[in-house]
């Protein structure tokens, strides 16, 4: 028989042709579908607290807290840092 992709001669009882790897018959069970829905962490959630640690930062000298400002802002950064990470993680 011949392979239905590229035509080359092969075998009547192979499965797929040695050529170019197609089945020589429809599959008995299709692939389930891929889910599309956008379930997790939205990019949201990570640039919204990096934006906050961006303001606490231009505004922590002017507060008379300084310091104090500045740790709260570095923390958020971090959590928007970290909830970016995971939401690249989770589309891989």
């Amino acid at each position: 028989m011949q392979c239905r992709n590229c035509g080359t001669e092969i075998a009547d009882k192979a499965i797929v042709c040695y050529r170019c790897g197609v089945g020589t018959t429809e599959p008995v069970r299709r692939p389930a579908p891929l889910s599309t829905r956008g379930g997790g962490l939205p990019l949201l959630a990570g640039i919204i607290p990096l934006l906050l640690a961006l303001v606490m930062f231009a505004g922590a000298h002017a507060s008379g807290y300084p310091r104090e400002a500045e740790i709260g802002a570095a923390v958020l950064g971090v959590a928007g840092v970290l909830m970016l990470i995971a939401r690249v993680m989770q589309r891989r």
